[in-house]
């Protein structure tokens, strides 16, 4: 598993957390097992059965979750052909709550990534230190460190000598606990290998990454994020854990989305670029982002799964699955061949892989037909 920031600030990171608002929500009349979703302005909505799903499946996987049969799970959420299906809360969480998003934070930098990319502002090709020369001179500078790409930090491939598995004493527990400038840490750290040629798994290159953003758009990576994706995603209560310089953004795992935005991420991915219609990343740069680079980095659940730029990818099951992941249980699947996307968000220590035995056992088996035809006077 990845193994970005703590669950809780530590010294050298601020954790900003916009007030939010709601109760958790309660099971309908009756007794049923699944709460029914209510249509807003931001979500279409419709039944699981109108969806074609099974109501039984996802019923049993949420009152298996209600029982602590995976840990301590804080929210599920399906959303099939566009439309809002399950999306139900546990220990207290609710749907105007934001919730740590642990490392799904490099899968949406790498969407900002690839907006700065389509705007032609940045390129795979460009140099990362390039962005960065009120840092020279800069340390443990050789050929290597100057060839690495931006492609290469997407890729996980950048040359850095940096292990932090495990994250006691890691490269990023120091980096979190420094209370010092984060690029100038990142950017100053030795190489061990010549960038593009060894898969490692390294949250300070997204680091890096966030401030390249930031340098080729002229603005800080969260405000580019805000302008370009999350306001046009209608997201609220978005908020990033943040540090020096300048209150720079936590790129490597420092974002908190309420769980309904993370799904709305999702189904970006699953609908090529687009949300509602609404162009938000370009096409390309969705195709090109998930697909598989360096295969078979992970096994989780049984299941292998393969490294993009920024998004993991798993065909070996019946279906192509792509998955953003965090530390302790954080969430986003898109299954574009079954029109889904799976949301949940968790503070499991010890059962971080339990959503993805659950999307194989419950979630994707529970897709029985197309859904049911749409008419004027039905309700959604």
């Amino acid at each position: 598993m990845p193994w970005p920031v703590p669950r809780l600030p530590v010294a050298g990171l601020v954790i900003v957390v916009a007030a939010c608002g709601g109760s958790p929500t309660s099971p309908q009349p009756g007794g049923a097992a699944l709460t029914p979703v209510e249509a807003t302005a931001e979500w279409p909505a419709a039944s699981v059965d109108a969806e074609g799903l099974d109501p039984s499946r996802l019923a049993e996987l949420a009152g298996r979750i209600r029982r602590g049969e995976y840990g301590r799970i804080d929210s599920l959420l399906v959303a099939r052909h566009g439309h809002l299906v399950v999306e139900e809360y546990f220990n207290g969480w609710s749907a105007g709550r934001s919730h740590t998003m642990q490392s799904v934070t490099k899968s949406v930098v790498s969407m900002l990534a690839g907006q700065a990319i389509g705007s032609g502002r940045l390129s795979l090709s460009d140099s990362a230190i390039r962005y960065f020369p009120a840092y020279e001179p800069i340390g443990n500078r050789d050929d290597r460190k100057a060839s690495m790409s931006v492609g290469d930090l997407l890729a996980m491939r950048s040359g850095f000598d940096w292990v932090e598995d495990p994250y006691p004493g890691s490269p990023l527990q120091r980096l979190n606990d420094c209370r010092c400038d984060w690029l100038r840490f990142v950017l100053d750290w030795p190489m061990r290998d010549p960038p593009g040629t060894r898969w490692e798994y390294i949250s300070g290159g997204f680091i890096l990454l966030g401030g390249v953003v930031g340098a080729a758009t002229g603005m800080r990576v969260d405000r580019f994020a805000d302008a370009e994706l999350f306001g046009p995603l209608g997201a609220s209560a978005v908020s990033w854990a943040s540090g020096l310089p300048d209150g720079l953004p936590h790129a490597g795992g420092g974002l908190f989305l309420r769980p309904r935005d993370a799904a709305k991420i999702g189904q970006v991915i699953l609908d090529g670029g687009r949300w509602q219609a609404r162009p938000i990343v370009g096409a390309d740069w969705v195709a090109a982002s998930t697909r598989s680079v360096t295969p078979g980095v992970r096994v989780w659940a049984g299941h292998s799964y393969d490294y993009g730029y920024g998004w993991w990818v798993s065909g070996d099951g019946a279906d192509l699955v792509v998955a953003a992941s965090g530390a302790r249980g954080q969430w986003i699947f898109a299954v574009p061949g079954r029109q889904l996307v799976a949301v949940s968000t968790a503070d499991n220590e010890t059962n971080e892989t339990a959503a993805v035995g659950f999307l194989y056992s419950h979630i994707l088996p529970a897709v029985v037909r197309e859904p049911m035809p749409r008419t004027p006077n039905r309700p959604e």
